[in-house]
């Protein structure tokens, strides 16, 4: 297996933009003092998945190309929530919305040729392709879960049980990616872990400052 291909670079523009998402969040949020949920961040979420799902189509790696396309949806619908998808022509958003389901009926014209590439135990071990797609499944579903709530609130929301399961998924994520030799994956993940941990940090000290001004109320 190569550890290096023409289209790694592909992967690692993905998770520049994984890691810049992360890193406006982390600004932005130092700077309130608080954890917040700016419409950038859905955006790069956005491109970043559709270059991931291309990514694992050239990789042939199931793992990654499934639920990079549940959690591509999820972006939209929280673009959708913020009304920035009313600020876009729309052609475009028509183009975003079919553009990841186009490349999934591409490969699926061919069951059995879509069976070796994606589900061949010599490629990927299935034990390790079941670790990879739950780990992958975890962060799709940090997001399922961060709509739930903001549907509940009515507004785009990052709660902290998101970063709870963020943490989780990202560690394994990284162990699949060590023993699929692939560096998109193992070195995308490293700036994760910190912004994850640190938006559990600020989520604490923003929950205590609010009960130290409750309590100097009372």
């Amino acid at each position: 297996m190569e550890i290096i291909t023409w289209f790694t670079a592909v992967g690692a523009v993905a998770q520049v933009l994984f890691a810049a998402r992360m890193l406006v969040q982390w600004i932005l949020s130092e700077r309130a003092r608080a954890v917040v949920n700016p419409a950038l961040f859905w955006w790069l979420s956005l491109l970043a998945s559709l270059l991931m799902s291309i990514y694992g189509f050239l990789r042939h790696d199931l793992a990654i190309m499934l639920w990079q396309l549940v959690s591509y949806y999820i972006y939209i619908y929280n673009l959708k929530l913020k009304q920035e998808l009313k600020r876009v022509p729309f052609i475009v958003v028509i183009a975003l919305i079919i553009a990841p389901i186009a490349l999934l009926l591409t490969e699926i014209q061919d069951v059995s040729e879509f069976a070796a590439l994606f589900l061949n135990e010599d490629h990927i071990p299935y034990g390790l392709l079941i670790f990879g797609s739950v780990g992958q499944a975890l962060f799709t579903l940090r997001f399922v879960y961060q709509l739930y709530v903001s549907r509940k609130v009515k507004q785009s929301v990052l709660p902290p049980i998101f970063w709870v399961i963020s943490l989780i998924a990202c560690l394994m994520v990284q162990i699949y990616g060590v023993f699929r030799l692939d560096v998109v994956l193992i070195f995308g993940q490293m700036g994760g872990l910190i912004t994850y941990v640190r938006n559990l940090m600020l989520y604490k000290h923003s929950r205590y400052a609010k009960e130290k001004s409750s309590d100097a109320e009372e």
